[in-house]
């Protein structure tokens, strides 16, 4: 009897797989780091970047150091590995940077609790030890956090630094100065309202990316219609998204019997009857413009002509969403009643040549802080990772118009943080103070892991930062440029509070949970069942 209850019972079903305690912590260990590892090589003014070849045919080609988009086009399959590319989305979605560092700190505090778990030290204890560390960094963060809200001119000089900062360690690290300013005046036309919306990025192959500009205005990459106006002062605009292509028969699933062709003509003019008085509904709006998401067929374009009416086709979802949001319009899709609809208003639209392309500029919109950046670049690969790296810009600046606070950079945050972690921890009795001791040596790899990417000596860089900030030196940390120990108060070098606080929480808050996990139970996979009735 004894021996039977001793034998294992399975309770899963066939094909589910278990792993338990230390197994499963490992598994999880080595998948966060594994992640970390990858992304690690990106951090810093001096990362490198990665190319990320998609599947199948004519496979597209990123070149990027963004962590969030690496992360994002890598396919993982560690349960642990996942819960960081979440986090790391978040960050994005959240603030827009520092992307790269929640990974890298989630996975460096991960290893650091590896090696205290192979010293038999519980993982709630270092949990624990991790909860008080996090709070005094936290608050050590707040104290050293600076605001210059209520100086307009520091202030600005404050988000032009956030911006250089925030692009160095991207591909538009040469050009900064020029897409700095650029994002700092988008950001301040939207007037404190953060809506990123209005701030619309057309990517044009071309010139090189000092070309790219500031245009106060709205950019549309669409074609007016054949024999319309070109050129309209005062406009009323009609947003619509509605089915213009009834000019051909749309009969499905009857059948429609004729005993001559001459009937066939009878229900085409049916058709084009019901097309114009579509197209008379519409310009009894008293419109000069009608700017449609779908198609728009050539007979109501010639409609549309002879009215004297500028008709715009095909603007995709979101240029119709932008441009009625800017316009002051609502995007419309019936026509009855004229007194209920909202159209949209602007001083002029024309073509605008840009590169080789024909576009429709707005100008003089409602909303007077909507604005369009124009990106040229040699390849679609620099286009894109500069558009990455400029929206990163613009989220970060958003960010730091609603909360004003900012920190320094170049690891000096990361060290003022570890050092008053250090000095909690010499006044912890108990085993929680080695896994504060711990959190201090995960916060100090950030600057070693910037220094070596760069190729200097991370350990004796580091060990001249930590021992500038036991000296009270709390502004001072790396210059990659010259690969010394500065002030970074004197360099610019400044981030925002709000970023910097959202990467400590979110990497304590993901490693937390990795270092929860006792047991994974994987489902058993779904079995395919022969289809023995095809269709």
């Amino acid at each position: 009897m004894a021996s039977l209850s001793m034998a294992p019972v399975n309770i899963f079903k066939h094909g589910a797989d278990e792993e338990k305690a230390e197994t499963a912590r490992l598994s999880s260990f080595i998948g966060a780091i594994a992640i970390g590892d990858l992304v690690k090589s990106t951090l810093g003014p001096k990362g490198m970047d990665k190319i990320l070849l998609g599947g199948g045919k004519g496979a597209a080609v990123t070149v990027t150091n963004d962590g969030a988009t690496i992360l994002k086009a890598i396919g993982v399959d560690n349960p642990a590995a996942k819960v960081l590319v979440d986090m790391s989305k978040v960050q994005d979605d959240e603030v827009g940077d520092g992307t790269t560092s929640v990974t890298v700190l989630a996975a460096e505090l991960l290893r650091e609790a590896e090696l205290l778990i192979a010293k038999k030290i519980h993982p709630q204890t270092i949990i624990s030890g991790w909860r008080k560390a996090t709070q005094t960094a936290r608050e050590a963060l707040r104290e050293a956090a600076v605001d210059h809200s209520n100086d307009p001119a520091r202030f600005q000089e404050d988000l032009l630094n956030i911006s250089r900062t925030t692009l160095s360690s991207k591909l538009l690290t040469h050009h900064k100065d020029h897409f700095a300013q650029l994002a700092v005046k988008a950001v301040m036309r939207l007037k404190g309202s953060g809506n990123l919306e209005a701030i619309h990025v057309i990517k044009k192959l071309g010139g090189s990316l000092t070309d790219s500009y500031l245009d106060e205005g709205f950019l549309l990459d669409k074609k007016i219609g054949v024999n319309q106006p070109k050129r309209l002062e005062n406009v009323n605009i009609l947003i619509a998204n509605t089915g213009m292509d009834t000019d051909k028969i749309k009969i499905f699933g009857s059948r429609v019997r004729v005993d001559s062709t001459a009937k066939v003509a009878e229900i085409e003019l049916a058709e084009k009857e019901k097309m114009k008085e579509k197209v008379d509904r519409i310009l009894k709006h008293g419109i000069n413009c009608f700017i449609n998401r779908q198609l728009i067929y050539n007979y109501p374009e010639q409609l549309f002509a002879q009215a004297g009416v500028m008709a715009i086709e095909h603007a995709d979802f979101a240029g119709v969403e932008r441009l009625a949001l800017v316009t002051g319009g609502e995007i419309t899709s019936t026509f009855d009643h004229p007194e209920l609809v909202k159209l949209g208003h602007c001083k002029l639209i024309e073509e605008v040549m840009i590169g080789e392309d024909l576009l429709i500029h707005f100008s003089g919109v409602k909303m007077g802080e909507a604005c369009t950046i124009v990106l040229r670049g040699a390849t679609q690969q620099i286009l894109d990772e500069a558009e990455r790296s400029l929206h990163d810009a613009l989220c970060v600046l958003a960010q730091t118009v609603k909360e004003p606070r900012t920190v320094y950079g170049g690891g000096c945050s990361e060290m003022l943080m570890a050092k008053v972690v250090t000095d909690l921890a010499s006044r912890t009795p108990g085993k929680e103070a080695v896994a504060m001791e711990s959190f201090a040596k995960a916060l100090r790899m950030l600057p070693t892991i910037i220094a070596d990417n760069a190729g200097y000596d991370s350990a004796d860089l580091v060990a001249q930062l930590r021992a500038a900030h036991q000296e009270n030196k709390t502004t001072f940390g790396l210059n990659m440029y010259e690969g010394t120990v500065g002030n970074m108060a004197e360099l610019g070098i400044t981030e925002s509070f709000q970023v910097k606080r959202q990467v400590l929480l979110s990497a304590s808050e993901a490693a937390e949970m990795i270092l929860r996990v006792d047991n994974i139970i994987k489902a058993a996979p779904r079995k395919r069942v022969p289809d023995h009735h095809p269709c």
